[in-house]
This record gives C-alpha cells, sequence and structure tokens, in this order.
C-alpha cells in the first residue's frame, strides 16, 4: 500500500481518541448507506451490540454436545470438560461450567445460541477470516471497502465535509476499545472515525484546521487535521450522553479486571442517556489459545479459555442487569462472533488450533432463546484436519437481525451482501420491529386439540420457496421443527408431530419467504 493510501485509510484511527471511565472510544462517521440500512429515516430507539471475540474462539469447549461425549472425549480428552461438570440447555446441548450466568439467562428466556455458524471455504488466518466477517464478503472474493463504507463515495464524494450536521448530530456507531472497524472502509477514505478530545473543537466552530504547507504531506496533513477536528463534535454528544444516565447495576467487576465488562459498562450508559447510535462494537482478546487452554494441572474446568469464558458470561449478564435496571432493556440486542472456531482434535500443548464453525450467542430480552440447530456431528475418530461444519451463514445471522430489529428490506439486504441468505428467527416472532409480514393463505392446524401422543396436519397454499414449520412454546423457545426445506407451489398438507410434548397450548408458525402465519395449537 502506498504511503498516501494509508494515511487516508487509517486516518481515522490516527486522528486520536477520546476517553469515557478510562476507555478508549472511537465513533463511526455517519453514513447515508448505513442509515438506510438501520431505516435510520424513521424513529427507532433499537441497539445492536456487536462483541467479536478475537483469535478464533473454541466453540466446543463452549457449547458441548452432551449427546456425542465419546466423540468429544476421543478427540479432546486432555482439554475436554468432565462430563457432569457441564451446564444443561438442553438434554443434548451444554454450556461451560464458567458461563453459570448465561445458563441463567438462556433459562430466563435472555439468550439464544446459534450452531456451527461460519461460511462456505473458510480462512484460518486471523486477518482474512476477520476482513471476510467484517466485510461480508465470499472466502475467495476480496472486498477492500466494508459493508457499509463501499457505497459511501459514489453517494457522497466529498465526506468528510459536512458531517456531522443539525440532523445528524450522534455516531450512528460507536466502537469501544478497539480502533475502527474495517466494515465501514470506503474506497478512498475510511469512513470511521476516531473520536478525539475537544481539544481542538473551537476549530470546528470556525470552520476551519491549522494552515498545512502546499505539498503531499500537507494536504494529508490537512485531511487528518479536518477528521480531527469533526470527531469532536461526536466526542461532545457522547460526552453529554455519558453525563445524562448513571450505571445502576452491581454486578459490573471493579473497573480494569474485565475489559469487555467495562466496555458494555460504556454502552448501556450512553443507550440510557439518549445517543441515538444504533450499532456498537465491543471486543475482547485472548482466544487464539494454541497451548495451554486449560492449566497442565489442576482440571480442565479453569486456564485460558475458561477464564476467558467467564469474562464473557460475567459482562454480559451485568449488562442486561444493567439494561434492566436503567428500563432500557428492550431496545437492546446484542450478538458475538469470532473469525473462526478451533479443530475438533486437541493438540499435545493442551491447546487447539484454527479451525472453521463455531456457535454464537445473541442475547436480549427480544431474542429467540433456544439453540438454534443441531449439535455438530463428531467423527468417532477425529484426524487433526478434522473441522466442524457450517451450518448456518454468518450473513444469513446479520440479515435476519437487520431485517428484523431495524427493518432493513431484502432488496437492501441483497445490495448490501451482494445476494440474499435463508433466514433465521434469532429475535423472538412476537417481538420483532419489521412491519407486519403477509399472511400465509389458508392456514390451518387439523385435529386442534391434538391428543399428546398423535400428530396434526398443516395445511396451506405454498407460493413455492423455502419453508420452516416450527412449534413455540409459551417463551418463544422452538421446541420441534417439522419442515425445514423447499416446496414447490401449491396446496401442502405438512405433517407436524407432537409426541412426548407437554399438555398446553403452543405457537405453530409457518415460514415461507415474506409471509409468516401463527396458530395456536393444543396438546391434550
Amino acid at each position: 500500500m502506498k504511503r498516501r493510501e494509508f494515511l487516508q485509510t487509517t486516518a481515522a484511527a490516527a486522528a486520536g481518541t477520546a476517553f469515557l471511565s478510562g476507555m478508549p472510544v472511537g465513533a463511526y462517521g455517519y453514513s447515508p448507506e448505513l442509515a438506510a440500512l438501520t431505516n435510520a429515516t424513521t424513529q427507532s430507539d433499537k441497539v445492536l451490540v456487536i462483541i467479536q471475540l478475537q483469535g478464533g474462539n473454541d466453540g466446543l469447549n463452549m457449547i458441548i454436545p452432551l449427546d456425542q461425549y465419546s466423540a468429544l472425549m476421543a478427540a479432546r480428552s486432555n482439554i475436554a470438560l468432565p462430563q457432569n461438570q457441564v451446564l444443561q440447555l438442553t438434554t443434548a446441548t451444554g454450556i461451560h461450567p464458567a458461563m453459570a450466568s448465561l445458563q441463567n439467562m438462556y433459562q430466563n428466556g435472555q439468550l439464544g445460541v446459534v450452531q456451527s455458524v461460519g461460511y462456505p471455504s473458510p480462512n484460518f488466518s486471523h486477518f482474512r477470516a476477520t476482513d471476510i466477517w467484517t466485510s461480508g464478503s465470499d472466502s475467495n472474493v476480496t472486498w477492500n471497502t466494508g459493508w457499509a463504507g463501499r457505497y459511501l463515495d459514489g453517494e457522497y464524494p466529498g465526506f468528510p465535509t459536512g458531517y456531522p450536521n443539525t440532523q445528524n448530530p450522534d455516531p450512528l456507531a460507536i466502537s469501544i476499545g478497539s480502533v475502527v472497524s474495517n466494515c465501514v472502509q470506503g474506497p478512498s477514505v475510511n469512513m470511521g472515525m476516531a473520536i478525539a478530545s475537544t481539544s481542538s473543537f473551537y476549530q470546528l466552530l470556525s470552520g476551519g484546521v491549522d494552515a498545512a504547507p502546499n505539498t503531499p504531506a500537507g494536504h494529508e496533513l490537512t485531511f487528518i487535521r479536518q477528521v480531527v477536528s469533526q470527531t469532536q463534535v461526536y466526542t461532545t454528544t457522547i460526552q453529554a450522553a455519558a453525563g445524562r444516565a448513571q450505571n445502576l447495576s452491581p454486578l459490573y467487576p471493579t473497573a480494569g479486571q474485565n475489559s469487555l465488562a467495562d466496555q458494555l459498562k460504556i454502552v448501556a450508559q450512553l443507550v440510557a442517556g439518549g445517543l441515538q447510535t444504533r450499532i456498537y462494537v465491543c471486543n475482547l482478546g485472548g482466544f487464539d489459545t494454541h497451548t495451554l487452554q486449560v492449566p497442565a494441572t489442576g482440571g480442565t474446568t479453569t486456564g485460558t479459555h475458561a477464564t476467558l469464558l467467564g469474562k464473557i458470561a460475567e459482562a454480559v449478564n451485568a449488562f442486561q442487569d444493567d439494561l434492566r435496571r436503567l428500563a432500557v432493556q428492550d431496545r437492546v440486542v446484542g450478538m458475538t462472533f469470532s473469525e473462526f472456531g478451533r479443530r475438533i482434535k486437541s493438540n499435545s500443548g493442551l491447546g487447539t488450533d484454527h479451525g472453521a464453525a463455531a456457535p454464537l450467542f445473541v442475547f436480549g430480552t427480544k431474542v429467540n432463546p433456544i439453540v438454534h440447530g443441531a449439535n455438530p456431528t463428531l467423527p468417532a475418530n477425529a484426524g487433526v484436519n478434522d473441522n466442524i461444519n457450517m451450518l448456518y451463514d454468518f450473513r444469513s445471522i446479520y440479515t435476519s437481525i437487520l431485517q428484523d430489529w431495524f427493518r432493513v428490506t431484502p432488496a437492501t439486504l441483497t445490495q448490501l451482501f451482494g445476494r440474499s441468505f435463508p433466514y433465521v428467527p434469532v429475535l423472538r416472532p412476537g417481538a420483532l420491529a419489521t412491519t407486519k409480514a403477509a399472511e400465509v393463505a389458508d392456514f390451518t392446524v387439523y385435529p386442534n386439540p391434538v391428543a399428546r401422543d398423535g400428530r396434526t396436519t398443516v395445511a396451506y397454499e405454498s407460493a413455492g420457496g423455502h419453508v420452516q414449520v416450527v412449534l413455540l412454546d409459551a417463551l418463544g423457545r422452538e421446541v420441534r421443527r417439522a419442515v425445514d426445506r423447499t416446496l414447490a407451489s401449491g396446496p401442502q398438507f405438512l405433517p407436524l408431530d407432537l409426541s412426548g410434548l407437554a399438555p398446553g397450548a403452543y405457537h405453530c408458525q409457518v415460514r415461507e419467504a415474506q409471509r409468516t402465519g401463527s396458530r395456536i395449537v393444543v396438546v391434550e
């Protein structure tokens, strides 16, 4: 990369950093395309919090396949948890004992798990894999622009001139504790901005920046100073919001003991303080556990990875408690991701090597609190190159959240990611922010009520395409999935097996493209 290109693309990160409660805070600049993505032209108070687990998280040590424990022990006997120490989420799936508070959140309907998230032909380089996740590209395609920034140059070639302004005084997205994300990289400049202190704020008010020499280096210096001056306005709005609210949860650890908790504490304060920022990005590093993932002595329930998982659980639980006490819990949904998972088989150094797909969490009062998808299938005798196969493309999670939480249209999502991806109901069916989808025509369930050991049939007129028929309990948990495949157009008569379910009322849902329907089914 040429020197000038380096300066242009990294000016945002070099511009300076503001501090709140001792934490560095960077802000992404206003983007018309990102505003459209989150439907910023309409009033919305929805917030999305993204937590990046840097280094490649070992999903098999976080979400454990209880139904395949013999294969798990055969593959990683030197690091695997004792089965009786695993905390149950379902009869088939468990969670690491360091994450007991997340087990409670799951049981209380505030945590969902998405199994085996990845993408086709995974890349095992930290840098390249992170680029793929932040740009939303295929693994065989390199996008030098982020999913938001790539649209900016054509729409606003003069950026950053003119922003922020009175209509858009707040940053649309904020990263805390890290440099500006690649997702806002534009064709010639990084559209993200790092917030500096307010020391040069009056330069922005005067409409100029300090003079620089009329040379190539001087032009670059002028550009950097312009970025710095603009970030001052974002700094003042962030500081004003922080001054309007105080954290209330006693569950946060002492400052400095858990960097993720420190970051989320600021997010809760800013959300409660009225900052109209839609997306927050936080991070926790240290997940590249090639060696000593567990201690050489003392058991496998402790060690480096257990400590990291405990920090996630502690931070997310305190954050959710704080949101509740601040009365903003229904406005916030969060998700985790890591650039890749780890191999099925452990290595001789008490660690794991770079792998493919891994589970992720979604959390908040509006999430669908279930385990999405079956446990990964483990070979009886895993080799050193065996990986977890992808079940869900990570872009399906992105697009599903954006569609349901921010009411982004399918056409916009297709433009943003290059094509459409299958929908995953990671948010509660009754708590989605989308406009009401078209009802599935003539959707009936018969017989209804149905005997506990009996069967019933879902009948409706299909338009053709991918169809899901699922049964949800009163908490919105998926308890049965009868259909998840492509069907032809025309009349459909789909069997729904209710055997083994406890008596009570359930919600039967049919989902087909942008059409959906729900009916109460009573099990006697």
